[in-house]
């Protein structure tokens, strides 16, 4: 069952409740801007702001991916589509663009702090790590998870971005 279907985190009221926002597409977009870093080895002759636009449009791309695919799957056949419906699908998509911004300002910045190029690309990979933990650490306090539970989430989640990290040192040297 899509995530969409399992919880809107609208009651009756139609009133959303910060506490059943859903942030796996934060986790994912951080992922996924984490990766685009990583395949950005060969960057034309403005390596900053190809990069920059690449991670935004793919943020974009792949949200519109899966607001489509939260609309045209199984959506389609269970529910009419209206204009309330597809708003909610892209604002409970929008996170997968928002996890794209900081490692994208985190380029932006690198040459006001006497960071070169790959020093950048670097910064940014980082910066999509740490997000990627904080969106599964703020998904799981938002669930009323333990502490301990919120520990695990972001453990794992860091686990999977140092291997994005060991992928990048892999493929550079």
């Amino acid at each position: 069952m899509p995530r969409s279907e399992i919880d809107t985190g609208r009651p009756e009221s139609g009133v959303r409740d910060p506490r059943h926002t859903d942030y796996t597409g934060g986790v994912y977009g951080s992922m996924l801007a984490a990766s685009v870093v990583i395949g950005a080895g060969t960057l034309g002759e403005f390596p900053r702001l190809e990069l920059v636009l690449l991670l935004l449009l793919t943020g974009l791309v792949f949200w519109i991916a899966h607001v489509h695919a939260q609309l045209f799957g199984a959506r389609l056949a269970r529910q009419a589509l209206d204009r309330r419906v597809v708003m909610q699908v892209c604002r409970d998509e929008w996170p997968i663009v928002k996890a794209a911004v900081p490692p994208a300002v985190a380029v932006a910045v690198s040459p006001l702090l006497g960071i070169g190029v790959q020093g950048g690309l670097w910064l940014a990979l980082v910066v999509a790590v740490a997000g990627q933990v904080g969106w599964s650490t703020l998904a799981a306090h938002r669930a009323g998870a333990s502490r301990r539970l919120m520990a695990v989430t972001a453990f794992v989640n860091l686990l999977l971005g140092l291997l994005i990290v060991l992928f990048k040192i892999l493929l550079t040297h």
